[in-house]
């Protein structure tokens, strides 16, 4: 008798937390982030119920990283990972360190994402934790790219793509497209940076009647970044305008940061230095309040290039410094690369030969280790705008070399198949 009694407020307890969490999840919902939060952590603090721990802390999980509170969505993501393996389930194991993946990869701290994302990878779960594996995927190109190690970064992406077609998961989907506009924007093929996102921006209006607006926010921000690369700026400020809207509607703080850099960007290639330094400081406000380093980084190269256009170019090379040191200590090799780029340009400017060869040098050593040269031509990735074509084993070539050449395998790694993947 007092075994089932026990057992009975065990279950009433569990189903108090249930509803506790519905609750909660409906006020944020509604955006009422305050309340649902304090709901949560009332329910953190009384629960006993390890499966009920667990799910409040995914609820506070995904709610600091909407916030940009990345450094608190770390420490519940330990919780969690720590609740996880109190209870020896492989399935909350896996989602446990996809959390900690993506708390790691808010922060910027790229090698620990990619080791939280093999582990998950290397669980052997059920169909719950299998279901995960394109979120890992995802994660895992995500911080390739934040390393510059291109063809892995292509390889996790074209593996979440998979996963996403295979279990009809039209949100992942969604997001790898996203992923994917920026992957081609960093290496210049400008057309390819405007289709992945504008494939996002499909499957929002034809699926995303019940998503979130923050599904709308992330395709129309990637578009904008890539008709400002094009040079298409009216349509790069409409895209822009939309996304900032819903961020300030849903105290997205992230994509705030993200779309006030864009802007200012915007301003400057108008040549209006004027609008684009206060929204650079804007935008480097939020960054460093939630830690997004290569945000920072990206911020002052455009704040470098703005001083160039001014010819300040003693204030360049300082903004740029700010760079290289951000971009060195994330281990981002193409923000090192662009910095180079754009030092040698003024060194040239101010004439100081010494200096110019030093970043010359400074600056083919960095190609090299990038690998950013096609396989077949011998010529530069990433230096203009151009088409590529990734074949299966994700090495990039340029689309015109693969054309006219024609091959019967990958010059690189001899890999002989010439079926095509998604991306």
């Amino acid at each position: 008798m007092i075994i089932f009694m026990r057992d009975f407020v065990a279950e009433m307890g569990q189903d108090q937390t249930k509803q506790q969490i519905e609750k909660g999840l409906k006020m944020y919902q509604c955006n009422d982030t305050e309340k649902a939060l304090y709901v949560w952590m009332k329910v953190l603090r009384k629960t006993t119920d390890p499966g009920g721990k667990f799910r409040v802390l995914g609820c506070l999980i995904t709610a600091h990283s909407e916030m940009g509170k990345y450094k608190e969505m770390l420490q519940y993501s330990l919780a969690q990972i720590n609740t996880a393996r109190e209870m020896e389930d492989p399935d909350y194991l896996t989602e446990g360190y996809l959390n900690l993946a993506r708390s790691n990869e808010k922060l910027c701290d790229f090698q620990k994402t990619v080791s939280y994302c093999e582990t998950c990878l290397n669980m052997q779960g059920t169909t719950v934790s299998l279901q995960l594996n394109g979120q890992v995927c995802l994660s895992m190109g995500n911080a390739f790219l934040g390393l510059s190690v291109f063809q892995k970064a292509l390889v996790s992406y074209e593996k979440a793509l998979r996963y996403a077609h295979n279990n009809d998961d039209k949100m992942l989907e969604c997001r790898v497209c996203c992923s994917l506009g920026n992957f081609y924007i960093q290496l210049k093929d400008y057309e390819k940076a405007l289709f992945f996102p504008c494939k996002a921006a499909e499957l929002v209006n034809d699926y995303g009647k019940g998503w979130s607006l923050k599904y709308r926010a992330m395709s129309q921000y990637h578009m904008s970044v890539a008709y400002r690369k094009l040079m298409r700026l009216p349509d790069a400020m409409e895209c822009c305008e939309e996304s900032m809207k819903i961020a300030l509607q849903h105290g997205d703080r992230p994509l705030q940061a993200l779309c006030l850099l864009n802007f200012a960007d915007i301003h400057r290639c108008q040549k209006d230095v004027d609008k684009a330094f206060p929204r650079y400081e804007s935008s480097m406000c939020i960054m460093s309040e939630i830690g997004n380093r290569l945000g920072q980084a990206s911020i002052h190269v455009g704040v470098g290039k703005c001083w160039i256009l001014q010819k300040e170019y003693d204030k360049a090379l300082d903004s740029l410094q700010r760079a290289h040191n951000l971009a060195e200590a994330i281990g981002n090799k193409l923000c090192i690369l662009k910095v180079h780029s754009l030092c040698e340009a003024v060194y040239r400017c101010k004439e100081q030969q010494e200096e110019l060869r030093e970043q010359v040098v400074k600056f083919l050593q960095c190609v090299e280790e990038l690998e950013l040269y096609c396989g077949m031509c011998g010529e530069s990735i990433g230096e203009k705008n151009q088409q590529l074509q990734a074949l299966p084993c994700s090495h990039i070539f340029h689309l015109k070399c693969l054309q006219t050449n024609g091959t019967k395998g990958c010059p690189k790694c001899h890999h002989s198949s010439l079926k095509l993947g998604f991306v």
